[in-house]
């Protein structure tokens, strides 16, 4: 039997991970580009607009920033409220803790920030249940999801940091990349604690749509969360019953 070397199962895990990720990168650019033009049209200039999407590397947080920035409100603040918006990640990262312990911080570090939730969610469904913690195959295949994303991400973003004086506001691009984060997030609902848990996170981001420092997306993944896991051992207690 021909042997395969590791360096080949790596590179099938990172390709792997790409093709699940490229369905993705559509919304991910288009998102992109909407964060570049607000970034701009906020009052930034093309430099600092650069300089901020390449730094902070998540469009909620950006978004948040901005008019805060606008109204030139303390710096603490605006970082309270970025921390407000992706909490979440903490959560993404506790998850993701068990499979990546063995590295270094350094690279840890990396990995989170480079880190996307498209990423984690397409993770945990191909390892999620994985016994197996520590096996490169898992990185390799992280890797081949986030490194496109990041790349889709930013391209897309400078290019609307350039087009923004031109794309007038009657066009509503941002409309665009809701449709897009719909046209991924959608086909994800394949069982009914995912149902529960998008309806929920849903129901309280709407309600909570008007609190200060977008607490209500806090809320909204917290509730999902809990309202997902509740589901699951409802759904595991009925069939073991």
């Amino acid at each position: 039997m021909k042997k395969e070397w590791p360096q080949a199962r790596y590179r099938a895990q990172f390709m792997l991970g790409l093709r699940d990720a490229l369905p993705a990168l559509i919304a991910t650019a288009t998102w992109g580009l909407v964060s570049g033009i607000a970034i701009v049209k906020s009052g930034l200039s093309e430099a600092l607009a650069t300089f901020m999407t390449l730094t902070v590397y998540a469009g909620s947080a950006q978004l948040t920033a901005l008019p805060l920035i606008k109204e030139q409100v303390p710096l603490w603040l605006i970082f309270a409220a970025g921390l407000v918006v992706n909490i979440r990640f903490v959560i993404f990262g506790a998850a993701l803790q068990p499979f990546f312990r063995h590295l270094s911080w350094p690279k840890r570090f990396w990995l989170g920030f480079f880190s996307t939730d498209i990423g984690f969610v397409m993770f945990m469904k191909r390892y999620g249940e994985s016994t197996r913690r520590g096996d490169p195959l898992h990185l390799w295949y992280l890797l081949g999801v986030i490194g496109p994303g990041w790349i889709a991400w930013n391209g897309a973003s400078l290019i609307g940091i350039m087009l923004a004086g031109v794309i007038p506001a009657e066009w509503s691009i941002e409309f665009a990349a809701i449709l897009a984060l719909l046209a991924i997030v959608v086909p994800l609902v394949s069982t009914r604690p995912v149902a529960i848990c998008m309806l929920a996170a849903g129901g309280v981001a709407w309600v909570g749509q008007a609190w200060p420092l977008r607490l209500g997306l806090a809320a909204a993944v917290v509730a999902g969360i809990l309202a997902g896991v509740a589901s699951e051992r409802f759904a595991t207690k009925s069939r073991q019953g």
